[in-house]
């Protein structure tokens, strides 16, 4: 009799044992897999940020693009997608000139205007050597810019630079807030006027001059 009631008692707390243990290794495991979820998240996240703000500049290449060939509705709508409603946007020549514009539609009037005094027949923007930090909602970004503007089947002019970005995330989406160009050169590039059998002579003849952009001042 009396081993029976120990038995009763033993087998209760065996259980109540097990099911301790078993708590625990749930607990355990239920853990380990929401750390290491968000740990992927946080992973997957990150590059998934830096690809869509990395996609803006592009963006931008292709708006501007779009105004070297005239088409400056074109242009504005593609802006649009790539900037904030009240993003701001700064140019700096070489010169130390500059020109600020509120607004992307504003910037696409200042383009078109630069392209259209300049009598460019299309352009063709280059980006690399892509840089971004991302802290939450906010990032930075700056980008190499090669650019060539067509002027004639025999000129063009060539500008190179750096784009600093501030970009921010809004309604789930990242657009450019700021951005600054920062043109290092500005240069002409012109095939020799008269046709020359030597290779070496058309070397020769080629020019290359620093030219000044026309910069109009819109009221």
């Amino acid at each position: 009799m009396e081993k029976r009631r120990e038995t009763g008692r033993i087998v209760p707390k065996a259980i109540s044992f097990l099911l301790n243990r078993v708590t625990l290794l749930v607990l355990a495991v239920t853990l380990v897999l929401f750390i290491g979820g968000r740990f992927e998240i946080a992973s997957a996240t990150q590059p998934n940020a830096e690809l869509e703000i990395q996609k803006l500049t592009s963006c931008y290449a292709l708006g501007t693009d779009a105004i070297g060939r005239g088409n400056l509705l074109e242009g504005k709508n593609i802006y649009r997608d790539c900037f904030t409603q009240d993003s701001v946007l700064t140019a700096i020549f070489p010169d130390g000139a500059s020109e600020t514009r509120y607004g992307t539609d504003s910037w696409a009037d200042f383009v078109y205007s630069v392209f259209q005094g300049n009598g460019y027949q299309a352009t063709q923007h280059l980006i690399g050597t892509i840089n971004i930090s991302v802290q939450n909602n906010q990032a930075r970004m700056t980008s190499y810019l090669h650019a060539t503007h067509k002027r004639s089947e025999t000129s063009i002019d060539v500008a190179n630079g750096t784009y600093e970005d501030q970009v921010v995330k809004t309604n789930g989406r990242w657009k450019i807030r700021n951005r600054t160009l920062k043109l290092i050169d500005f240069l002409n590039l012109s095939s020799p006027t008269t046709t020359s059998s030597s290779t070496n002579a058309r070397s020769a003849n080629s020019s290359s001059a620093l030219v000044i952009p026309n910069i109009p001042h819109l009221k």
